[in-house]
């Protein structure tokens, strides 16, 4: 029951970003999508445990030595796929009409995670300019090539359970495009699920 996460624009990205470093960590994923072991974990390194993150310290104080990666049947597939090298790629696309997050992401601790076939940034690299009816239209000129990466990620799944949306209902490129990929969407994928973090 897969999930495919889409980020568009600043914001979308943005969260996108932090929510794969969480699924990353639950999961026992290392940024450059290989599995860590924590058999390697010497004495004088202490195991990663929920103590080492302030969301699970906040809300999860009777569990401080659970360690945050899960066992091996964990459902990585989930959220992530296996590739041939046995490296977790996200089943995520990033999306953007100017470079400049996309980019942080990319040449950041996380920059090997991602396919870069999953990227999209358009070619003018002009934005929307926080002006929802250009992220719309812009959406709209894209929409091609944005759909054939949805759909070529949507064939690689052997049950896709549905998608999560992470934009901006502000601005233009999260607000403007979002909504338009929403509509697709809900053209292309009438019975699968849409979640949306706004």
């Amino acid at each position: 029951r897969e999930i495919i996460t889409l980020s568009v624009g600043q914001c979308g990205n943005q969260i996108g970003g932090e929510f794969w470093k969480q699924l990353c960590l639950e999961h026992g994923i290392a940024p450059d999508g290989t599995i860590i072991d924590q058999s390697l974990s010497s004495s004088s390194e202490a195991p990663l445990t929920s103590s080492s993150s302030s969301f699970n310290n906040k809300h999860h104080h009777h569990h401080k030595n659970t360690p945050l990666a899960a066992p091996l049947d964990d459902r990585k597939d989930v959220f992530f796929y296996q590739a041939d090298d046995d490296h977790y790629i996200p089943r995520a696309l990033l999306l953007d009409l100017e470079p400049r997050v996309v980019h942080k992401i990319t040449s950041g601790k996380y920059r090997d995670l991602f396919n870069p076939e999953n990227l999209f940034v358009a070619k003018d690299g002009g934005g929307a300019g926080n002006n929802w009816a250009s992220g719309f239209r812009q959406g709209e000129q894209h929409a091609e090539v944005v759909m054939d990466m949805i759909d070529r990620e949507s064939d690689n799944s052997d049950s896709l359970e549905g998608f999560v949306l992470c934009h901006s209902i502000a601005g233009g490129t999260g607000s403007g495009m979002g909504s338009y990929l929403l509509e697709r969407l809900k053209d292309y994928y009438p019975k699968k699920l849409v979640q949306t973090y706004s």
